[in-house]
C-alpha cells in the first residue's frame, strides 16, 4: 500500500479576530479566516495580486493557552491538515466546507 500524506503549512494574515467556542466537554475550538497572497505577471506583462481565503480550525491544547495574538491583520503561521466536512445550516440546507485543521500555530515574523 502506498503511503499518503495530508499536510498543510500556511503563513498568512488573519481577516478578522479569531473566535473561540467552548463545548460542554470543556474543549475549546478556535475558528479563524486567513488570507494568503500570490503575485504573478499576466500575459499582458502586468502584475496581478491574487488572495486566497482559508478557513482554519484549531483545538486549544490547554484552557489557559494564550492566543491573544490572533487578531485581525496579524501574520500567523500554521501547520495542520486539510479536512472536508458536511453540516446542516439553520435553514436545513446541507453545506460542505474545506478547512485547515491546525495542529500548531504561532505568530509569524514579517520579512523585510
Amino acid at each position: 500500500m502506498e503511503k499518503t500524506v495530508n499536510k498543510v503549512e500556511i503563513t498568512g494574515f488573519l481577516g478578522q479576530d479569531a473566535e473561540e467556542k467552548t463545548f460542554e466537554s470543556g474543549r475549546i475550538l478556535v475558528n479563524m479566516r486567513m488570507a494568503t497572497n500570490e503575485s504573478y505577471k499576466n500575459k499582458e506583462g502586468e502584475w496581478v495580486n491574487n488572495s486566497t481565503w482559508h478557513n482554519v480550525a484549531y483545538w486549544k491544547n490547554k484552557k489557559d493557552e494564550n492566543l491573544d495574538f490572533l487578531k485581525k491583520g496579524e501574520l500567523v503561521s500554521i501547520k495542520g491538515k486539510l479536512n472536508n466536512r458536511k453540516y446542516t445550516d439553520k435553514d436545513g440546507n446541507e453545506k460542505y466546507i474545506t478547512e485547515v485543521v491546525a495542529f500548531n500555530l504561532e505568530r509569524a515574523e514579517v520579512e523585510a
